[in-house]
């Protein structure tokens, strides 16, 4: 940026958005690069190929352009099998021995050789994961290798060629030998190849075959070592499928014109779970004090429920009496003390930074203890209002603060924080709301809960309605909570704070694992290390009433 290269900067920021989706004020500084910069192409730097391939096979298997769908997961696999040697050859030369401190390791030559080895084929065993991960993440994509037979033995039956339909079902069910839906298309398959040749001659790809094999004799070898050597070693699950969780997605090929008997995707269909956003809400409300105010209808729109009682008067004055010892000016948009509006101040804090203050004794540790537990409280709601049949995960945590700047308030027609969608870019000029980056498309719920002096109301609209005049306007109350779906169904605002001091904890949710908030996984490890060392949960009890 400094020596004016814009396009540059871009790239640089992208990649780190890619790597980082959870750092919010990235975002404006790519929308700012391409402003000035005007049109740019934005590239991930560190984008590894085969994922590239794999992700551009999907895009067009989903708008059923499935030659091109053919050509990219076929590219995908060659990556990836390049990849995996280049993996492997990395593992080779010295190894770190995270179980034994190095002075104090005393073992003889033979088993200092067989404990180096044995961290070279744990190394190799790992590359399964390694290459499925993407650049900057923790998580990898479950089920990664085999989801790409998945595709191709359904984008091949759909271009009518059923030797590679049938080889690629038979490579799939390598991984998933009990997979239902794939067993009969493989079936399905031999039955349209009888009569020109026999099925039994069409094998599984020997590539995909050769690692398996490795894949298990690495396991048992790993398992005969931890057993010998006296170390504990746990085999991951690495060909988890998300299609556990999407039974109601399994789709039928007989859409169209082709006969109910023709095959199905696997249950693994898609890489990630999405939610049914229809009429997917209603459940319980899990706990006996919150009270359901208004649901989707009544809020004129689709996804949304407003609930009171979530928290306590008394949990609303504490939550507020830590905010003033944890808040920093421009938490999350770096250091930006009115980043949506000059006429308001903003201040925030996230759930770890509380529990570290806690813990070291800046503020009360239940105080800050209380923090977590009412953000997980509203994770238990969410999830059991919309009745989801997948995991909800934390993507932000975030308590926020807005307060009115005296003497700046005279004539004011701007708004808090501007209509905008959680995971889409809105394009009232076009009438859409595009999920691509910048935005967070990886979040799915958003819920807000209302914990301080607040003096004004957050605004709902309905779909690419932008106009001042809201369709649903909630008045905030101490212990209100606002929680709705993140796309373009729900673009919301905040009204402008003109008075006094606006409190709430934002939170953003996530269906996708790979997106999990990094700072909630390490306040879960505060947690863990607080109720060890019995310095006890908050005054909260955040267990449902059906499980008291």
């Amino acid at each position: 940026l400094q020596m004016n290269k814009l396009e540059e900067a871009a790239n640089a920021a992208h990649t780190f958005f890619m790597a980082n989706p959870e750092h919010m004020e990235i975002q404006q500084d790519i929308e700012n690069y391409k402003t000035t910069a005007g049109k740019v192409d934005l590239i991930d730097r560190e984008a590894r190929q085969h994922m590239e391939d794999y992700s551009a096979g999907v895009r067009h298997y989903d708008k059923e352009e499935y030659e091109l769908a053919i050509d990219f997961l076929e590219r995908a696999l060659r990556g990836y099998y390049s990849e995996d040697e280049d993996c492997q050859l990395m593992c080779e030369g010295p190894q770190r021995f995270e179980e034994h401190e190095y002075l104090d390791y005393k073992a003889g030559l033979y088993e200092a050789i067989a404990d180096h080895y044995m961290q070279v084929l744990a190394c190799k065993h790992d590359c399964v994961r390694e290459l499925a991960t993407r650049s900057g993440r923790i998580s990898p994509i479950e089920n990664f290798l085999p989801l790409h037979y998945d595709y191709l033995q359904f984008a091949y039956y759909r271009v009518g060629d059923y030797v590679k339909a049938l080889e690629c079902a038979k490579s799939y069910l390598l991984f998933h030998p009990d997979d239902e839906d794939v067993l009969e298309n493989a079936g399905y398959y031999e039955g349209l190849l009888e009569g020109t040749m026999d099925p039994d001659t069409v094998k599984p790809r020997k590539e995909a075959k050769t690692l398996l094999r490795r894949h298990k004799l690495e396991s048992h070898l790993l398992q005969v070592a931890a057993a010998g050597l006296g170390y504990t070693y746990t085999e991951p699950n690495y060909w988890n499928r998300y299609g556990a969780r999407q039974d109601e997605h399994s789709v039928p090929s007989s859409i169209g014109s082709e006969p109910e008997e023709g095959p199905r995707l696997s249950l693994a269909k898609k890489p990630m779970p999405k939610p049914d956003r229809e009429l997917k809400e209603g459940g319980p409300l899990l706990y006996s004090d919150v009270k359901f105010v208004y649901n989707s209808q009544q809020l004129n729109g689709t996804q949304r429920v407003l609930l009171d009682n979530v928290i306590s008067e008394e949990q609303c004055r504490e939550l507020h009496r830590v905010a003033s010892g944890i808040m920093l000016a421009g938490d999350g948009y770096r250091g930006k003390t009115s980043p949506h509006t000059p006429n308001e101040r903003f201040e925030g804090a996230t759930v770890l930074k509380a529990l570290k203050y806690g813990y070291e004794g800046r503020v009360p540790l239940k105080s800050a203890r209380l923090f977590y537990d009412i953000s997980e409280k509203a994770r238990r709601i969410v999830e059991s209002y919309f009745m989801l049949n997948s995991t909800l995960y934390f993507s932000y945590t975030h308590l926020v603060c807005r307060t009115a700047l005296a003497g700046q308030q005279e004539r004011r027609n701007d708004l808090s924080h501007p209509i905008h969608a959680d995971n889409c870019l809105l394009d009232p000029e076009a009438n859409e709301c595009w999920k691509e980056p910048p935005a967070y498309t990886f979040r799915d719920y958003r819920p807000k809960l209302r914990c301080g002096q607040c003096v004004q109301p957050v605004l709902l609209l309905p779909i690419l309605v932008l106009t001042v005049s809201p369709q649903a306007s909630i008045k905030p109350k101490c212990g209100r909570m606002v929680s709705f779906s993140s796309g373009g169904e729900n673009p919301h605002g905040v009204k402008a704070v003109t008075k006094g001091q606006r409190c709430a904890v934002a939170l953003w949710f996530t269906l996708d694992p790979l997106y999990r908030e990094l700072e909630r996984i390490q306040a879960d490890e505060v947690i863990a290390m607080l109720d060890q060392e019995h310095l006890g949960p908050s005054e909260m009890n955040i267990n449902p009433k059906d499980e008291l």
